[in-house]
């Protein structure tokens, strides 16, 4: 395998032609994936190729997160080059055997072939990896990572997967629990739970990724409180959001991503627990599209307002478990299909965990700026501007036996 990089490699260096990094503004694109990409999502794969020049362009893959990184990277290579690309594998890895790390991400020669690149992606792994192995021990840029600044400022694409897609912001989440609420209950610690990503989206905007399918909206909260954030991006499994060089981004792939919006929420620190009033919380289907500057959005083809005078549901709207799988999509769903205000969803752990009493209670509200469209003949919504509050609740466990 290492004679095979090797081999792929020199074709990097020997193509394209040198330009140079613009120090400005970026002119490039990001596509963020929420971890799961299947091979047969053509949508986000064409994209990226596309955004690195089209067919034949050249894409490096940095398999630098992964527990097993040739076997990563040969894969993501084989997904683009069926795609029409010609990607090359960058050895940028802690865990790849019979490398140093330290002197691959200095090495001038990849980071001439990235520099040269249309385009690069960050596979799936742990993302802790990545920011440890690009960047030195004193906090500098290591020659890779300059590199991919350059290739993104002059008009390249930065792609990502799970891990991948972590390292998008200034702050990433870094090595958190695996479940969701203990981060509820605990909030985070710089250096653990949270540290710093690489920043490509900018400074104001927090990114996390299998969003949906984990419920994993519930972390970001403290998270983005903590960290001072006022917008994070979340993506669902096997869907990317795009972001252009104007900051517009578009939802595609199989789901979609949800948008929280801190900049009117509040929390009382005078009681006791995670607290948040007057949040916005958001759910962008695929063909939707969101700025990130104004924060305005626009719904994909062929959707139309949502028709209260045909709803579907009309009983309380009540979840027991509102971070279950796209639990939180289905709720809000089935609240702008509804004639109802609002819904209602909770959080709590079982009687073996550590404080099992305590739990969190998620009220969805509609307010003057909600707006939802439907795609009536896939039943695909788009769901923008509903209130969210969370409190703190005590459930009672064990729970009583009916006699």
């Amino acid at each position: 395998m290492l004679k095979k990089l090797g081999v792929a490699l020199a074709l990097a260096v020997c193509a394209g032609a040198v330009m140079a990094a613009d120090a400005g503004p970026s002119k490039g694109s990001l596509v963020i994936i929420g971890g799961g990409l299947r091979v047969n999502n053509a949508e986000v794969w064409e994209k990226i190729v596309a955004l690195a020049g089209g067919k034949g362009a050249r894409i490096a893959v940095l398999p630098t997160a992964a527990q097993t990184p040739a076997k990563e990277a040969q894969l993501t290579v084989d997904a683009l080059n069926r795609y029409g690309a010609r990607a090359f594998v960058v050895p940028v890895a802690p865990m790849l055997a019979g490398t140093d790390v330290r002197k691959a991400a200095d090495d001038p020669a990849l980071a001439e072939a990235i520099r040269k690149a249309g385009g690069a992606f960050f596979t799936g792994g742990d993302q802790a990896r990545i920011t440890g192995s690009l960047r030195r021990a004193d906090g500098s840029n290591t020659a890779v990572l300059d590199a991919l600044w350059a290739l993104y400022r002059r008009g390249g694409v930065i792609a990502g997967t799970s891990a991948g897609a972590a390292i998008m912001s200034s702050t990433m989440f870094y090595d958190p629990p695996l479940e969701v609420m203990p981060v509820l209950k605990n909030g985070v610690a710089d250096g653990k739970d949270v540290a710093s990503g690489l920043g490509f989206i900018g400074d104001d905007v927090f990114v996390d990724q299998h969003l949906l399918a984990r419920g994993r909206f519930g972390r970001m909260l403290p998270a983005m409180l903590a960290k001072g954030y006022t917008l994070g991006l979340g993506i669902d499994e096997n869907t990317a959001a795009v972001v252009g060089p104007a900051r517009d981004v578009t939802v595609i792939g199989y789901r979609g991503a949800l948008v929280l919006d801190l900049a009117g929420a509040t929390t009382d620190k005078t009681k006791p627990g995670f607290n948040l009033a007057n949040a916005r919380i958001s759910y962008l289907d695929s063909g939707d599209r969101f700025n990130l500057a104004t924060r305005a959005y626009a719904p994909g083809p062929g959707k139309e307002p949502v028709d209260r005078q045909y709803v579907e549901h009309r009983a309380p709207i009540f979840y027991t478990d509102i971070l279950g799988n796209t639990a939180v999509a289905d709720l809000l769903e089935k609240l702008v299909d509804s004639d109802l205000q609002r819904a209602v969803g909770v959080a709590f752990e079982g009687p073996d965990s550590q404080s099992p009493d305590r739990g969190f209670e998620f009220t969805f509200t509609r307010v003057p700026d909600t707006a939802a469209y439907v795609t009536n003949r896939e039943d695909a919504y788009s769901i923008y501007r509903i209130r969210m509050d969370v409190r703190p609740v005590r459930v009672h466990q064990p729970f009583y036996t009916l006699e």
